[in-house]
């Protein structure tokens, strides 16, 4: 599958919560914790639990900077 994503960052599930629509899913990346919010459908479908190693994939347009 060719996807438009640019950044494909290795982590493993730290946290999961998750209610009957959405789920925020924690992620230990190199050290850094990254949050991604996801629908409870998808956390059921990929089986995601902690512990698990993941590929999270950003879209740069979707990446909001502050300083």
């Amino acid at each position: 599958m060719d996807i438009s994503a640019r950044n494909n960052l290795k982590g493993r599930i730290k946290n999961l919560k998750k209610n009957d629509i959405s789920a925020e899913v924690i992620l230990d990346v190199g050290g850094q914790e990254m949050c991604a919010s996801v629908t409870a459908d998808s956390v059921n479908r990929l089986g995601l639990k902690v512990g698990d190693e993941v590929s999270a994939l950003v879209k740069a347009s979707s990446v909001i900077i502050g300083k």
